[in-house]
């Protein structure tokens, strides 16, 4: 079964850091992604990187947020620092699941991360 496994949300307080991993059942995996989902608010991309390790932020994680994969290609992690608590929001990893003949955009079922005093 193709799937992803989030883990790593929690509470926090202002300032803090989380670090939020993603593991993929299957190696086929190309570019993998971390989106976020605030109530009320549309699912946004936060980070994404590819196979060879090209990253790309959005504006409000720039400087702040860390993208990366493991050797292997199957594990994301997303690295939080300075959290604010407009962050607070559910987090889902992406992947492109690649298969012969094709290609495929996976979720993960969201790890909440809740910044709040």
């Amino acid at each position: 079964q193709v799937q992803l496994v989030e883990s790593g949300g929690g509470l926090v307080q202002p300032g803090g850091s989380l670090l939020l991993s993603c593991v993929a059942s299957v190696r086929e995996i190309a570019a993998m992604g971390w989106f976020r989902q605030a109530p009320g608010n549309r699912r946004e991309l936060v980070a994404s990187i590819t196979y060879y390790g090209r990253t790309d932020y959005a504006d409000f994680a720039k400087g702040r947020f860390t993208i990366s994969r493991d050797n292997a290609k199957t594990t994301a992690f997303l690295q939080m620092n300075n959290l604010k608590p407009e962050d607070t929001a559910v987090y889902y990893c992406n992947a492109d699941y690649m298969y012969t003949g094709g290609s495929r955009s996976i979720w993960g079922q969201g790890t909440r991360v809740t910044v709040s005093s």
